[in-house]
């Protein structure tokens, strides 16, 4: 029974700090996750608070685990880990049977998980936590309390700084398309064998007091505008492979609202682009495309906020880009991009940047 529980132990410990770790290598991609459970839930007045936490979480989840593997405090540790798993349970479970969040984010954006297995992984880790907990007196710690106190507070600086270094010079494993040497021509390609959801979009009609439904293809012969409209709503009618493009939002406008994308990646010499999805007009904006520039001809500030990047009135020609696509490509704001066509050869933070 020890040689169980000592090998149940280590599985449960050593996979909380793994997945700590993964997610702690990108705690803005939890953020992100995060709020896409908050605006599902009509809870989007929390986004602001996601980034602290998704670093409390990370965090919380790594020194659990190295408790429970330390064994100090065992028992409160088995406790809190009870806690996370039954709260990871409930948001992994609401998004394998509401079907709105597509993965949970269980092993951030290096291990993508389907909400099926991330549920039945919760599962076992849950029933594991419980085996460890009415089992716990069984199992006894050796390790001096000051010592387990310094290793626990070592974990939690340790974790806590990390993850404010990948907040400032981007996550040390990048797991994302746009990562270093990436081709997004062919990110954006689908996949050979995919097959698309197919989907019917249903209107909803007020006739005569009653409301009625129907499809592009079904409308009533005697339609006219006595039908008022009153909402619409995609139907899934037959469920695709899931296979889609790594990449689907890529796309740049020029202020004019022309796309541009085609001529950008079509350019004959190298570029750079700078991601920023919102413009800080306090960062040394001039001084960075001055640097920029003595090693590239060519730079595009690529963000979403036209306004205050309009306001900067930096000599560089300015592309407009969706937001997610920007969060997906550039975790810190700005990020500089050096681009031979659409393949990505450098990726570095501008603080990076600016040292060298």
């Amino acid at each position: 029974m020890q040689a169980f529980l000592k090998i149940l132990r280590w599985t449960v410990g050593l996979l909380f700090i793994f997945s700590g770790l993964i997610k702690a290598n990108d705690p803005l991609g939890l953020s992100y996750k995060m709020q896409e459970f908050f605006e599902v839930w009509g809870m989007a007045f929390l986004d602001d608070y996601t980034l602290v936490f998704a670093v409390v979480m990370n965090t919380l989840e790594i020194v659990a685990g190295v408790a429970l593997l330390i064994k100090f405090p065992y028992k409160q540790t088995l406790w809190l880990l009870l806690g996370l798993i039954i709260f990871f349970t409930f948001l992994t479970g609401y998004a394998l049977f509401s079907g709105k969040i597509k993965t949970c984010g269980c092993f951030g954006d290096c291990i993508p998980l389907t909400p099926k297995v991330s549920f039945i992984k919760d599962l076992v880790l849950l029933f594991a936590i419980i085996i460890l907990l009415i089992n716990h007196k069984k199992v006894k710690s050796n390790l001096h309390k000051a010592l387990g106190i310094f290793l626990l507070i070592l974990s939690t600086g340790a974790v806590g700084y990390g993850q404010y270094y990948v907040l400032q010079h981007l996550p040390f494993i990048d797991c994302l398309p746009y990562k270093r040497g990436n081709d997004i021509k062919e990110q954006m390609k689908v996949p050979e064998g995919a097959i698309p959801d197919s989907v019917s979009i249903q209107m909803s009609f007020l006739k005569n007091g009653k409301t009625v439904q129907f499809d592009i293809n079904q409308f009533p012969a005697d339609f006219d505008s006595t039908y008022v409209y009153q909402d619409r709503q995609e139907v899934l009618i037959q469920k695709g492979n899931g296979m889609v493009a790594k990449i689907v939002d890529f796309s740049l406008f020029t202020i004019n609202n022309e796309d541009t994308t085609a001529a950008i990646f079509n350019s004959d010499s190298p570029y750079v682009l700078i991601f920023s999805g919102n413009i800080d007009t306090n960062l040394p904006w001039e001084t960075l495309i001055k640097t920029i520039q003595q090693k590239n001809k060519q730079v595009y500030l690529v963000t979403a906020d036209k306004v205050n990047a309009l306001q900067l009135k930096l000599d560089i020609p300015i592309l407009i880009g969706d937001m997610t696509m920007i969060k997906t490509a550039a975790r810190v704001w700005p990020t500089i991009a050096i681009m031979n066509g659409a393949t990505i050869m450098e990726k570095q933070s501008y603080i990076d940047f600016l040292k060298k």
